[in-house]
C-alpha cells in the first residue's frame, strides 16, 4: 500500500528514525537531520493519485518504501512492461516468478528452459527495473526452477498469472517437435550441389542465432531442403542444453492458425511458436495469397527474430521470387544468409542410392542397376529413391534379381532414356538454341534480334515467347534463361512467362502458333529438317 511520504515524516519518534532512512533527500534539512518541522501534515490514507514510479518530489526513481515481496515484485513487473514489448514480454518475462529478496538481492526463478535465455538476454532490464524499485544497490539473479512456472494469479496482473492449458501446451510442444530422428547430418549425402548449404545448416546448429539469422535455404523440391531443416532441429537437440526447437510447415502453421482463430485461444497458438529457441519452417513459398496467415507469420518471425532465437526458413524459389508475399517478409528473408540446393550430379546420385541399398541391406546383381536408375532420375532424390523401392519390390513380387535388365523394364514407361538431364547441362543450352532460333524462324526475325535489347511490340512477343518455351521446356533457372537471352534479369523472364500465359489464354491465333513452335521442338532436329 502506497502511503504518502510527507505523512511519513509526522511518524511517532519511535518510528521516525528507521522510516526516514529509507526517504529520499527531500525530507531532510541541509544539514541532513530529519526534516520535521518543514514536512506539511497529511492524511495516512492511501493516495492513488501519483504514479508508484516516479516520485511526487521531482525527477527519478520512486523507491520502495515496503519490505513486502509480493509488492516489490509487482513494481518490478511494471518496470519490465514498461521497457520492453509487450509481445516479448508475455513470451519471455511473463513466466518468471519471485523466489525471494535477501537484502538487495533479488532471487527471480525461471521455468528451467527458459533459465538460460533469461538471464543471458534480459540481464540489463531486469537489474535496470530491479534499481527503479529498490534502488542502485539492487542485485538480480535467475535461477532455474524445478519444474514449470508456477505464479500466483492475480486478479488484473497479467504476469502473474498464465492459463494451466497453456502451460501443458508448451510442455507439449517440447515433447513433439515434429523432428523425424532418421534425418540427421550423418545421414545426408553432400555433393557439389548441397555443400554450401550442408555447411551453413551446420554452423546455424552449432551456434543456433549467432551464425546466420535467418538461414533461407531454396531449391527445386526433393533435393534435400527438409532433410537438412530436420538435421539441425536433431543436432542441436542432441548437443544443446536446454535449447527448445520446434519444425513445422507452412500449411500446418495455417491450419494451427485457423483452428486458434475458430476456439478462441490465438494466444497459446502465438505462445507453442514463439517460445522456441530455433523455428525450422518449411515451404514458405505457401504463404502466398493467405493476408492473415502471412500477417501472423510476419508477427511471429519479428517475436522471435528481436529475442534472439535462430530461424531456419526452406523455398522452392529465392526471396525476391516471391513476388505474392508483401516487401517487409521478402526483405527480412533476404536479411540473413540465403543458400541454395542445386539438382545433384550423377556422382551425388549414386552416393545416394549406394547409401539407401546399404542402409535397406539390398542385395543387388550388380552396381550397373544403380548407374541406371542414377541416370534415368536426373533432379529429384525423392524421385531417385522411390525409382529404387519401385525396382526393389518388383523384384521381390516376382522373385527375379534386382538387375539392369530389371530396372530398364520396371521404369521403362515413367522414366525413359530421353529424359531430360538437369540444369545447366550441355543438352540444356543446345535446347535453349534451338528455341531461340526456331522462335526466330516462326515470327520472321533473326536471332541476334530476338537476343538485343530491342522493344518494337512484335520482336518483344517473341523473345517472351522464347523466354516462355525455355522455362517450360527445359531445367534452366530463371537467372540462367536470363542470362542466356541478352544477360538479362530473371525478373524479365518472369515478366515474359507471365505475359505469353495471359495471351495464350485469350488469343487463339497466338495460341495454335506457340503450339507449333512446341510441337517443332519436340520433333528431332533431323526430322525437321528433312
Amino acid at each position: 500500500m502506497h502511503t504518502a511520504r510527507t505523512a511519513l515524516c509526522t511518524a511517532p519518534p519511535m518510528e521516525f528514525p528507521a522510516i526516514c532512512d529509507l526517504l529520499p533527500s527531500a525530507c531532510r534539512t541541509l544539514d541532513g537531520t530529519p526534516d520535521i518541522v518543514a514536512a506539511p501534515v497529511a492524511s495516512a490514507a492511501p493516495v492513488p493519485s501519483f504514479s508508484p514510479d516516479v516520485s511526487p518530489w521531482g525527477d527519478g526513481p520512486c523507491l520502495s518504501v515496503t519490505d513486502d515481496p509480493d509488492h516489490i515484485w509487482r513494481r518490478i513487473q511494471s518496470e519490465l512492461r514498461q521497457r520492453v514489448p509487450p509481445d516479448m514480454y508475455e513470451i519471455w518475462l511473463a513466466p518468471l516468478r519471485l523466489a525471494e529478496i535477501a537484502g538487495d538481492q533479488v532471487m527471480i526463478e525461471a521455468p528451467r528452459e527458459l533459465r538460460a535465455w533469461v538471464a543471458e538476454r534480459f540481464a540489463r532490464v531486469l537489474q535496470a527495473s530491479a534499481i527503479a524499485v529498490l534502488g542502485a544497490s539492487a542485485v538480480v539473479r535467475v535461477r532455474a526452477g524445478e519444474e514449470g512456472p508456477r505464479p500466483q494469479r492475480r486478479s488484473g496482473d497479467r504476469g502473474g498469472a498464465r492459463d494451466p492449458a497453456a502451460a501443458e501446451d508448451d510442455l507439449a510442444a517440447t515433447a513433439d517437435t515434429g523432428l523425424n530422428p532418421k534425418y540427421t547430418f550423418e545421414q545426408f549425402v553432400m555433393g557439389d550441389a548441397n555443400r554450401f548449404a550442408h555447411a551453413a545448416a551446420l554452423a546455424v546448429a552449432e551456434l543456433p542465432g549467432q551464425a546466420y539469422n535467418p538461414l533461407f535455404i531454396y531449391g527445386p523440391p526433393g533435393v534435400g531442403k527438409t532433410h537438412l531443416l530436420h538435421s539441425i532441429g536433431n543436432y542441436v537437440r542432441a548437443t544443446s542444453n536446454g535449447l527448445s526447437v520446434r519444425y513445422t510447415t507452412v500449411e500446418t502453421f495455417t491450419n494451427e492458425f485457423i483452428a486458434a482463430i475458430t476456439k478462441g485461444s490465438i494466444a497459446r497458438f502465438k505462445g507453442r511458436l514463439r517460445r522456441s529457441d530455433v523455428l525450422l519452417i518449411d515451404d514458405v513459398q505457401f504463404l502466398a495469397s493467405k493476408v492473415k496467415t502471412e500477417e501472423e507469420f510476419f508477427h511471429t518471425f519479428n517475436a522471435l527474430y528481436e529475442s534472439g532465437s535462430q530461424l531456419v526458413l526452406t523455398c522452392d524459389r529465392l526471396p525476391r521470387d516471391l513476388e505474392a508475399l508483401e516487401d517487409r517478409l521478402r526483405e527480412r528473408f533476404e536479411a540473413g544468409l540465403v543458400t541454395a540446393i542445386t539438382p545433384p550430379d550423377l556422382a551425388t546420385r549414386l552416393t545416394v542410392l549406394r547409401k539407401r541399398v546399404q542402409h535397406d541391406a539390398i542385395e543387388l546383381e550388380d552396381e550397373a542397376v544403380l548407374t541406371l536408375i542414377a541416370e534415368r532420375v536426373p533432379t529429384n532424390v525423392r524421385a531417385l529413391e522411390g525409382a529404387l523401392i519401385r525396382v526393389v519390390a518388383y523384384a521381390s513380387l516376382t522373385g527375379r534379381a534386382v538387375s539392369a535388365h530389371l530396372a530398364r523394364e520396371v521404369l521403362g514407361d515413367l522414366y525413359p532414356p530421353q529424359a531430360p538431364a538437369p540444369g545447366g547441362s550441355r543438352d540444356a543450352r543446345q535446347t535453349i538454341n534451338r528455341i531461340v532460333q526456331l522462335s526466330a524462324d516462326t515470327f520472321g526475325f533473326t536471332v541476334d534480334e530476338i537476343l538485343s535489347h530491342d522493344r518494337r511490340p512484335a520482336l518483344a512477343s517473341a523473345r517472351q515467347v522464347a523466354m516462355y518455351l525455355a522455362r517450360e521446356v527445359t531445367e534452366e533457372t530463371l537467372p540462367a534463361i536470363g542470362r542466356r537471352f541478352g544477360g538479362r534479369n530473371h525478373t524479365t523472364v518472369m515478366h515474359a512467362c507471365r505475359r505469353t500465359t495471359e495471351r495464350l489464354a485469350r488469343d487463339p491465333e497466338f495460341f495454335e502458333s506457340v503450339r507449333r513452335l512446341t510441337d517443332d521442338l519436340r520433333r528431332p532436329e533431323d526430322d525437321r529438317r528433312g
